[in-house]
């Protein structure tokens, strides 16, 4: 939309305008069906438990190799 366009709009108008956008937009979204989002949240949730228990294991380490060091 040209800036003349929205300069017209007032406040409100302007935020109308906005909510009309957004909603456009999110009838264009295609969404997962229950089978995909399943698999994806899985997915998630396993990378999640892999890192934190990397990042649990370069912890344990590091605080061992501090405590052979100053302990």
């Amino acid at each position: 939309m040209s800036e003349t366009i929205t300069a017209r709009l007032g406040f409100f108008g302007r935020i109308s305008l906005f909510f009309r956008q957004v909603i456009a937009e999110l009838r264009k979204v295609v969404w997962p069906t229950r089978e995909q989002l399943a698999t994806y949240t899985l997915v998630v949730m396993v990378f999640v438990i892999i890192m934190a228990l990397l990042v649990s294991v370069f912890d344990l380490g590091f605080t061992k190799i501090v405590l052979q060091i100053f302990g």
